[in-house]
This record gives C-alpha cells, structure tokens and sequence, in this order.
C-alpha cells in the first residue's frame, strides 16, 4: 500500500448540488506514515426469502463438516465454498403456534427472524415486537457511518392495515425494529434508495424528489467533477479504483433512468413497484449493485434486504413460473408443486450469488468487501406448507476460510446465531429474544 503525506478524507462531501457522497476507500485516504492501514470495517448483511425452503432435502447437505457437498439448492454458490457455512437445526420457537397464541405463521416467521420476540396480537397501531439484531448492531456501528442502517425489500407492503389473520401489516412490512414499537420502512423504490445513498436529504415524499430532480444538475456531473480533483494528485492503483466507481454510478444512473421510463408503459402482469425494472432478475440485481455501492462508499455497515415477503404473491414468468410463490408454498406434497418450488429457490441463489459476486469484486482494505462482511441469508419457515418455523434453511457467508456444514441440536434458537454474529461486528451482547447462549462452532 503506498503511503502519501497528502491526504484525502476518508468521507468527502459534494455540495451544492443537494447530493453529498463518500468516495471509495483509496490508498491516498492512508494517513501518512500510518501503518498499512488497519483493518477493514467489518459490515453485516441480511438476506431474507420468503416461505420456506421445501424440499429441504435439495437444500441440507448430508456431511457436517469441512467435507460437506453442495446441494441442487446450493449449487450457485460454488465459487464462495470456502466462505460458506450451512447451518442446520436452528429455530425461533417465538414463531411456533401454541394454544394461547395459534398466530399467523408468516407474520410471526417475518417478525421473529431477527428479534426472536413474539409479535403482540394486534390489528392496529399499537404494535409491539423487540429490537432487531440488525439494530443492535447500528446502533454501535452506525456511529462511524452517514447512515446508521439501510432497510432495502423486492416488495411493496405498507405499514398500517390488517393483513394475514387480521394481525397488522407492520409485521410483515419490515425484519428492522429499531425499538419494540419502532419498526423501520424498507426502501423497495431504486431512485429513491439510490438518492437517500446520494442526495441530500433522508425524504422518501415523491413530489420533493422530482422537483429536486428537475432543479439539481446530474449527481453524477456533480461525482466526476469531486474525482477530477484527485486523479491528478493519487497513484494509478487509486486512479484504477475511482474509474471502477464512477463507471459504477454511470451503470446505475443508466438503468434507473430505463427502469423510470419503464414506469410507465405497459408491462405483462407481474408486481413491481413502480420506478423498477419490469423483470425481477433485473430489480433485484439493480438494487444489490446500489447496496454494494453503499458498502462500498461506506455510508453504511449495516444492510437489512428482503427478497420477497412472507405470504406474498410473486410469480416468477421469466423463468417459466406463472403461479403465485405462495400458493407453491402449499404443495400439499404434489411433486409438479415442489419442483417449481425448488426451481424458485435456485433463481434466489443465483441472484444471492451475483451479489456475493459483487461484494467479491470490490477491492477493501487487505481483501474484498466479501472478506469483511458478514452475510445471514435465510428464511423463517423450512415448509411452507405446514408452516415449520424449526430446522430453518440458514447461510452464513464472507469473512476469512472456512466453508462447511454445521449441525446444531433440534431446536437451538436462531437468537444464539444473533448473538454470535454481534460478537464478530464486536458487538457483545447477553440477551436476544429468546437466546439461551453464543454458539461457539463458528469458528471451526
């Protein structure tokens, strides 16, 4: 790593425009005669697929241990074998029907996956759940960053209203509770996301983005005329990385503009929010390469995203699948439904895979922004069908070597993973939901 006697703030802002942005981590941005940097910021991501991973058999590797195979599920996931670890036994029995509380299983599935609370019975406002692992995280990590946390979804569901079983729609709206009664909104809208990363304001009101758009030059006129002024003064590994940046926020400036035209033209049926790509491969993509930029400019360390939400209805036409997610979900066994089933799992980790690929091809610190970011990817139910909130499909991803399969006893609790995970972000805490403990197999 060269070291310079000029050096560049780690977080330069761009003004006058309504747009502030955090240029990627360079070598100029080394402290002079510092040593070779320091570590990376370590980082958390969330995954969350919706109902159920069925069959599981397709899924579950059969060896525990270094020498595990990878599954059909998880095929897509060969090129990061040695930084994936598969996690079987795990379980949030706050999901779990009982006789006091029969529960509406996705909402609970939703609402426990990251608190490990069991959601209060209500169909109003005066909802209640617990802080999230996620959270817990931000609120110590998110101190060293513009934003404390990033809640990012593939759907569009509101916060008021009843939804399943007349329970609040606010369960299944968000994984993030920054309090028991504070649920955060998931940013579902790529303009919007991308210019809560770069704009000037945390807004989400439409009117106030347009007319700010109609009145502001181009950010990314604003992003090249902040990187002009550097590459005349940094070395040709730091000239490298800008050009990749900007190339970036030209990619995506690009097809958010075709994903806005496309708005508004007809388009077969099939849900999209409004502002997204027609095709859900598309969307999804756009929206991992807008949190790899987050990452990447460190605006954030902390990243909740939500594929797909519990009990949604999501068909898949492009890869042949015009029937409802949900409704495959209750296969009743029939092996036309599990098929498909399985066929939507892979099309998840394909796209979970070009994410992990992203992160890979980041350069950060000594590594990748794959090597300094933990990944969870998971979801609250096995079998959608009988709606089983026990033995859940989980993944752990990134960091250093490591891959393998690890079988907990039946019924460990999810919350035991949490707490682990904040260890590693350096995060120590004793008590999550329902925790009974750390798990101490990670690190073998």
């Amino acid at each position: 790593m060269m070291i310079f006697k000029k050096v560049i703030p780690r977080r330069t802002l761009l003004k006058g425009m309504g747009a502030s942005l955090a240029l990627p981590l360079l070598d100029a941005m080394v402290p002079a005669l510092a040593t070779a940097a320091g570590k990376a910021p370590v980082r958390l991501a969330t995954v969350y697929v919706a109902n159920g991973m069925w069959p599981m058999d397709k899924w579950t590797p059969k060896a525990e241990g270094a020498e595990f195979e990878l599954t059909p599920t998880l095929e897509p996931l060969a090129p990061f074998r040695n930084q994936l670890r598969v996690l079987t036994g795990l379980a949030h029995k706050e999901g779990m029907p009982s006789p006091t509380d029969p529960g509406a299983p996705h909402t609970h599935a939703f609402a426990t996956f990251l608190t490990g609370v069991r959601p209060k019975e209500t169909s109003g406002k005066d909802y209640q759940l617990g802080i999230s692992m996620d959270q817990v995280a931000a609120e110590t990590l998110g101190k060293e960053t513009q934003l404390a946390s990033l809640e990012v979804s593939l759907f569009n569901r509101d916060m008021i209203g009843s939804c399943e079983g007349g329970w609040t729609c606010a369960y299944l709206s968000t994984l993030s509770w920054r309090s028991p009664t504070t649920p955060l909104p998931m940013e579902r809208n790529p303009r919007a996301l991308f210019e809560r990363l770069f704009g000037d304001s945390d807004s989400t009101d439409r009117a106030s983005r347009l007319a700010r758009i109609r009145e502001q030059r181009s950010i990314l006129d604003g992003v090249t005329k902040l990187a002009s002024r550097f590459l005349g003064e940094i070395g040709p590994s730091d000239r490298a990385k800008l050009t990749e940046f900007l190339d970036a926020i030209r990619d995506i400036e690009r097809r958010i503009q075709i994903a806005e035209r496309q708005s508004d033209q007809e388009v077969p049926a099939l849900e999209r929010p409004v502002g997204a790509p027609a095709s859900f491969e598309a969307y999804a993509k756009l929206m991992m390469d807008l949190q790899v930029l987050a990452y990447q400019t460190d605006l954030t360390r902390i990243i909740t995203f939500a594929m797909e939400n519990e009990g949604g209805g999501r068909a898949y036409p492009e890869i042949g699948i015009p029937d409802q997610h949900h409704t495959l979900s209750h296969h009743q066994n029939g092996s036309v439904a599990i098929e498909k089933l399985f066929r939507i799992h892979v099309h998840h980790m394909k796209l979970f895979a070009y994410f992990l690929g992203k992160l890979r091809s980041v350069p950060d610190g000594d590594g990748s922004l794959l090597d300094h970011t933990i990944l969870l990817y998971g979801s609250g139910l096995s079998d959608g069908n009988a709606h089983v909130h026990e033995n859940l499909p989980i993944l752990l991803v990134g960091g250093a070597g490591g891959g393998r399969h690890i079988r907990f006893p039946d019924g460990t609790p999810m919350t035991n993973l949490h707490l682990t995970i904040l260890d590693k972000l350096g995060v120590p805490l004793e008590k999550l939901g329902d925790s009974t403990g750390k798990l101490d197999l990670l690190s073998v």
